[in-house]
Formats: structure tokens, sequence, C-alpha cells
């Protein structure tokens, strides 16, 4: 039972009366043309579904839009922050700003996240699972993001069991621009950023930077000593419009971190205690695309790489790394796509992706081939259809075909109907096939997932209100877990998960905006043994978030935000219970002039205690004031 009683029926429909903005879906502007060559044309359109540009109202999928406005107004540190009030979203930390953070979809693993920075798939081939870590995922270049919710393995291939999420750094623009914002607060932090962007002739630009330092508080629960935090990074982009039909498209992405963390006890029960140990982390994500456009026949050709190297240290054994991981994924890749008449338009591509990763101890490296085909038919205005299928072929594992479809209906009494079929699938990883020490399973086959899912819409009073309910069901086989029997990795575990997403939005004014959401997520244990029926770990089955924005007359803008998490349990025998908890943010900034603005936040309110990972420390009360300015 949720903490108290947030979640009872009373309390939802108070959060939902009063309250708002934390991820909204633009609207759409028919004026402005759709290419796929440059998808920031316009703000509110969607790749992650199909892996071309299209407007919502032609998708048949869940997906919620966080725009760089709605990143500003939260006055966000760090993306993950935001996801976790994002409809069917959960967000774990281990410890303060920095430390692991784990991003599940509708109640899927972590790993079976696939994440996308600037086209770029970002998942660790290193890690044990190959997810992505969005520790160090901070929110100082990014643009926007977009969250599909649900399987969509047709255009993205392995990892996208739960869903994709997919980043997308600071814009090309048209005019010259440039913006800047400069923070102090709690734990001694300091979070700065600064970016231009700009056009000449056929030449276009932008370049961000930022730095993050922040003392932290202890990862351990029961430790003292502050683990700190550091960041610093960039990104940059170009365009190049070689003639009216040709672009190249240059994207490199940068982070280098650095991170306290705390090891655990020697003794029952063996959770976190303070000692020296820390970690760092340099990512290197790059994008190199050729545009060719052809009439109404749109092809690109791409070559992305990402580098992730990890060590880790601990003082007490010398000054060598006590672990390091490098991990590196290679990826060429061509499409096209024909919008043969206004009805039919036809996606087609082939991608290779080689990976490898190397720990000290193992060097392993494998390739997968892919091609893929996807049909998105419109018969007639208010409806569109789209359905298609991929085949992967995996140097290790073989050959895998994955189909998926949907539908999107709009009544015209403002009601939009929405459903959708999908399968997904994750190719076991290098360390799950050969890890060290004798963990790997070489026989090992793909983690498997169906899904379906029905919703509908309905816009009030123009759009100035706009109510969505998703219900959702996955099954999952095959999953990859460590086999205490055999001391090595098996396909022994399946998993179900299924539920409601609810969301609301309301503008009633051009200065108040609320908004807000409801997610209930069963996921469970199908394997048998002893675990059948249990709840998966760190999934709580209730959440609530709500949001209210809004711009006083004299221009002073403010907000807050409330999160309600319910129970889950920290294990998979749901031995250890987690609390449920409700987090309050409020906000506040004051323009000052056209080009500065002043702005303050505090979070968690009421100093509310709580955990999300057991034996792992979570921050109080904090507070924190800054400066924002932006030249147009």
């Amino acid at each position: 039972m949720l903490k108290y009683c947030l979640l009872s029926s009373s309390a939802f429909a108070a959060i939902f009366s009063a309250a708002p903005v934390f991820a909204q879906n633009l609207p759409s502007s028919d004026d402005q043309e759709i290419t796929a060559a440059d998808p920031m044309l316009r703000n509110d359109i969607v790749v992650s579904a199909t892996g071309v540009a299209e407007v919502p109202d032609k998708i048949g999928q869940a997906v919620t839009v966080i725009d760089r406005k709605t990143i500003e107004q939260r006055q966000t540190v760090a993306i993950s922050d935001l996801l976790a009030t994002t409809p069917g979203v959960t967000v774990t930390r281990n410890g303060g700003l920095g430390t692991l953070t784990t991003v599940r979809i509708r109640g899927a693993e972590g790993e079976q996240t696939l994440t996308l920075i600037d086209g770029v798939r970002v998942n660790d081939p290193s890690s044990p699972g190959g997810g992505f870590d969005f520790a160090n995922l901070l929110s100082g270049s990014v643009e926007r993001v977009e969250v599909l919710r649900g399987p969509n393995s047709v255009p993205w291939g392995s990892q996208a069991i739960g869903g994709v999420v997919n980043v997308v750094t600071a814009a090309l623009t048209e005019g010259f621009k440039t913006r800047a914002n400069a923070e102090y607060g709690s734990f001694d932090s300091v979070f700065a950023n600064v970016g231009v962007s700009g056009k000449a002739g056929r030449f276009s630009g932008s370049v961000n930077a930022g730095y993050l330092r922040t003392d932290g508080i202890s990862a351990a629960a029961a430790g003292t000593e502050p683990d700190g935090y550091r960041q610093y990074g960039g990104t940059a982009r170009i365009g190049v419009d070689i003639t009216d039909a040709i672009s190249l498209d240059l994207r490199g992405y940068y982070a280098n971190s650095r991170v306290d963390i705390d090891g655990f006890g020697f003794t029952p029960p063996y959770l976190p205690v303070d000692d020296a140990e820390y970690a760092k982390t340099s990512e290197v994500y790059g994008y190199a695309g050729l545009n060719v456009r052809l009439g109404q026949f749109r092809n690109r050709i791409a070559f992305t790489i990402a580098d992730i190297n990890r060590d880790n240290y601990d003082p007490a054994f010398g000054s060598a790394p006590s672990f390091f991981a490098r991990g590196r994924s290679e990826r060429y890749e061509y499409q096209g796509d024909w919008q043969a008449s206004d009805a039919i338009r036809l996606v087609a591509g082939a991608q290779r992706e080689n990976t490898r990763f190397n720990d000290g101890s193992v060097f392993k490296s494998r390739g997968t081939t892919s091609v893929y085909g996807e049909a998105i038919l419109t018969p007639f205005d208010r409806l569109t259809l789209t359905g298609g299928v991929r085949y992967d072929d995996d140097s290790a594992f073989g050959g895998h075909t994955t189909f998926g479809a949907n539908a999107v209906y709009a009544l015209p009494t403002g009601t939009t109907l929405r459903g959708s079929y999908a399968e997904g699938f994750k190719a076991p990883t290098l360390y799950q096939l050969f890890g060290p020490f004798g963990l790997g399973n070489p026989n090992l086959q793909p983690e498997t997932a169906r899904s379906y899912d029905v919703g509908i819409e309905q816009s009030l009073v123009g759009k100035a209100i706009t109510i969505s309910a998703t219900w959702f069901h996955r099954d999952t086989r095959n999953q990859i877990d460590y086999n205490a029997a055999t001391f090595t990795y098996g396909n022994i575990a399946r998993t179900r998960g299924q539920g409601l997403e609810v969301g609301l939005n309301m503008r009633p004014s051009d200065r108040l905006t609320v908004s807000g959401s409801y997610s209930f997520i069963d996921s469970v244990n199908r394997s048998p043994g002893a675990n059948f029926g249990k709840q998966l770990a760190r999934r709580p089955r209730q959440s609530v978030s709500a949001s209210v924005d809004w711009t006083t007359p004299f221009k002073l803008a403010v907000g807050a935000t409330v999160l309600a998490v319910g129970d889950s349990f920290d294990d998979a025998g749901n031995f250890n219970r987690l609390d449920g908890y409700v987090m309050t943010d409020v906000r506040a900034e004051l323009p000052i002039g056209k080009r500065f603005a002043i702005y303050g936040r505090v979070d968690n309110l009421f100093d509310e205690k709580y955990t999300v990972v057991r034996g792992y420390g979570t921050p109080g009360r904090a507070a924190y004031g800054g400066v924002r300015v932006k030249f147009y």
C-alpha cells in the first residue's frame, strides 16, 4: 500500500486536478515538411517508432516526447529524473548523482531498454547485461528525449524489449543562437553549460560543453562519508548541404566522469559500507551520415561508433585499476525511405554491427548482419497502418526473425484509438556468452518477447485538455539469468508484465500548464520454481506523477512536481520490502529582460526518507540557484 495512501482514488483525483507538465507531446505543425535527413526540422516528430521521422498522429505505439522547454522548466540536471515521471517508467539509483542508474520500461529489465544518442546505440557491450548506465547522461546538451514503451525490434534490432529511449542533443539552427546556464547548491554542487549554434551558407553547426561537480551523499545508506561526482564533456554537430538534395551530417558526444563508490561489507548482510573506492568512465559516441534525396526517395548511409571505457579503483589495494572493461561497437547502415504515394510509404534498410569487449582476461568480438522492411499505409486521412519484419544473422547465435504492426485511427470527435503488436529480442551479450571464470555460456539463445497494447486518447476544448489511457501486456521467454546450479548463465527465466498507463495534459491558459500520469505495472516472475508468481525486484506496482507550472502576471514562473511511488521488493524472493515514498519538488524562475533569467529550486521539499535499492543512500532536501542566458 502506498505510503500516506496517495494512491487511493480520492488522492489520485486530487493530484490530477491540481498539477502538471512532466513530459509533453507537442502539437504538430502541418506546414513544415518532415525529412529523414534532418529530423530536427520540427520539434514534435518521433523517430523511435519506425526509425524515420513521423508525426505523432500517425503512430500507433505509446510514445512520450520530452522537449527542451520541459527540461529547462523543470531545471533538470540528470535526464533520468525526468524519465522517472514518465508513464510506465521506473528509475533506480545506487546512491547519489553519478552512481549506477537503471531505467526500466513497463517492468522489463534495465538491460532490455535500448538507448540511442543522436542515432548511436549506446548500450555497453562490455557490461554483463549489455545495458546503458543513465548515471552520466546529463541534461545540458539535450534538446529532446523520446520514450517509446514496448518492444520495437523491427527498426532497432536487439535490446528493445522494454522499449526505446532516443536522446537528441542540441539542434542545428537557422540563425545564430547561444544559451548558457550555471547553478550552485547543496552538497557544494556546481553545474554549468554553454551552447552555440548557427548557420552560414551551406554549413551549419552546434557545439555544447558542460561541467558538473558535487560532493554528493554517502552511497552507502549506513555511511557518513560523502561520495562525490565529477563530469566534463561536450557534444558537437555539423551539417553540410552539399547540394539541395545531398547533405552530410556529423555528430559527436564525449563525457568523462568520476564517481566515488562504496564497496560491500564482509559480514552479513553484506551491504555497502564506507570506503575509498571510485570509478572512472569515458564515453565517446560518433555518427557520420550521408543523406541523398531523389524526388520522393530518401536515402541515408551512416557509420556510428560507441566506445566506453570503465575503470574501478580501490586505493586499499594499490594505484592500479581493480577492474576495467572496454566496450566498443561499430555500425554500418543503409536506410531507404520512399513516399510512393500519399497513401503508401515504404522503409527498408540493411545494417552491419561489430561489437567487442575486453576485461583484461577475456577479449571477444562478434558481428550481426540485419535487414528489415516496413510499410506505412494511410488508406484514408484518419487511419494509419504500420507493419514490418526484420531478420538478424548473428555470428554467435544464428538467425532471428521479428515482426511488428500497429494502427492509429482518429475520430472526428477528437478521439484517437491506438493498438499495436510488437516482438522484441535481446541477443546474449559477449559477457554472457564468453565471460571469465567459466561464467559464459556459448549455447545461449536470444531472449524474446511478445507484447500488445491498446490505447485511447481524448482531446477536449480544442486541445486544451488531453486524456489518454493505454493497457499493455508483455510475455518474455528465454530470459538470461545466472544459474546458481551450474555457476553460469542460462535461458532459465520467464517474466510477464502488464498494466495500465494514464496521462493527463491541461493548458487552461497560456500561463498555466497542468499534467500528470498514473502507472500500474504488474511485473511477475513466471519461471518454474520457488519464485514463481513473485514480483520482480525494484518494480513498484503503482506510481503517480503530477506537476503544475504557472507564469504570474509579472512573469515570475513557479512550479511544483509530486512523484508518489508505491511499495516494491529488493529481491527476487520478495523478502526485502522497500516502502513507498512521496517526493515533492518546487521551482521558480524570473526573467530579467529578454536574455537573462535567475532560477532556483528545492528538491525533496519535505526531506522524505526513502530507499530505492537496499543498502544505498538517497538525497534529502536540497536547494539550488542559478542564472540562465540566451542570445537569439
